[in-house]
């Protein structure tokens, strides 16, 4: 069987540093690696809509930008297949089709979906559209049939849904569709990122995000603003590790070799740990140098961003030559799933 990815990101606004550290940067390494056929990333406009079906100027204007975030971090049009959902007609009619493999009850259990309802404050207005989003995202999955879909673990919930769908699908019609298998981040810190306030979620929502785009001067600000241990108040008091969000970020972007250019006073992020621990190392030092470690990582992705803005027409046609190439293969699925479902009536 082949190896395929397909993934993707709603765009309601440009890409943090938890998409980063979560998934982008492990989808540069998947596309590198040479294990996968066929990789499908996607901007999933339509999904983004559900809950902002008031304001598309919002979801329209972010295409670019997120497609800029993809290109500028390494995602190569060349190997990995962009591309707007809402483009790919193929899996509206899809997800039209697998509404009747699952109960409203199976929908109102979902964990995802009832934390994000919860998160938009949606109580019982929610939009029919945001509700069945699992649905819609197995449409996504099984239309390329994908193996692998890369996600944080909070999206768990929504590929053991889709693979209760296909198992649906195929013991009611025929073997068609392929069971995905989640991949989480191999660091847990990059699991999902806390917000610079501390917050469980850096969220566009809440403003708590540092942008990959970001200004130096900006990220040294949220940088330098981020919350840490509050009963961390002079140098020499112990500081804690737990809920300390500087050093969540540090677990997630620091290595031994940052050290050598930005602190050498210390070998490892070990030994950092252990002096603020114990008391005599402050906030302030510690949030430089993630400062440091951060612009590392950040200045060839945002260099490689200026150059790919100066040309934003280019970038959308690589998003309408890769909708064409989906649309050829999300086409041959819904052709093969309208078969097993007896309604290919004139072929």
């Amino acid at each position: 069987m082949k190896k395929i990815i397909l993934t993707g990101d709603r765009p309601t606004g440009k890409l943090h540093v938890g998409h980063y550290a979560g998934s982008l940067k492990q989808r540069v390494e998947l596309q590198n690696s040479g294990e996968f056929e066929d990789i499908y990333i996607m901007i999933a406009d339509a999904q983004a809509l559900t809950d902002n079906f008031d304001n598309p100027e919002k979801v329209r204007s972010n295409i670019s930008e997120v497609a800029l975030d993809y290109m500028s971090c390494g995602l190569d049009p060349q190997k990995s297949n962009l591309f707007i959902q809402s483009y790919v007609s193929e899996l509206t009619e899809l997800t039209f089709y697998y509404m009747n493999l699952v109960t409203l009850s199976r929908l109102k259990r979902n964990p995802t979906v009832k934390a994000e309802i919860g998160l938009r404050g949606f109580n019982t207005s929610i939009p029919v559209g945001f509700f069945t989003y699992p649905i819609s995202q197995t449409a996504d999955i099984t239309a390329f049939k994908a193996t692998t879909v890369p996600v944080g673990d909070d999206q768990l919930p929504m590929i053991e849904q889709a693979r209760e769908i296909v198992r649906s699908f195929n013991s009611t019609y025929d073997e068609v569709l392929v069971e995905p298998q989640a991949l989480l981040p191999g660091n847990e810190a990059c699991l999902r990122l806390p917000g610079i306030d501390g917050t469980a979620k850096m969220s566009k929502s809440l403003g708590n995000c540092i942008y990959l785009s970001d200004h130096p001067d900006d990220i040294r600000k949220k940088v330098m603003s981020m919350y840490t241990d509050p009963g961390h108040i002079r140098v020499d008091d112990p500081g804690k590790l737990e809920g300390n969000t500087v050093f969540t970020y540090l677990d997630a972007f620091c290595r031994d070799e940052h050290f050598e250019r930005h602190l050498p006073e210390y070998a490892n992020l070990e030994e950092l740990k252990g002096h603020y621990t114990r008391g005599g190392l402050g906030d302030v030092k510690v949030k430089k140098f993630l400062y440091a470690v951060l612009m590392e990582e950040l200045e060839p992705i945002q260099a490689k961003r200026h150059e790919l803005e100066k040309d934003v027409p280019a970038v959308m046609e690589i998003l309408h030559q890769g909708g064409i190439r989906a649309r050829e293969t999300a086409a041959k699925t819904l052709a093969e799933v309208k078969h097993a479902m007896k309604i290919d009536y004139f072929e």
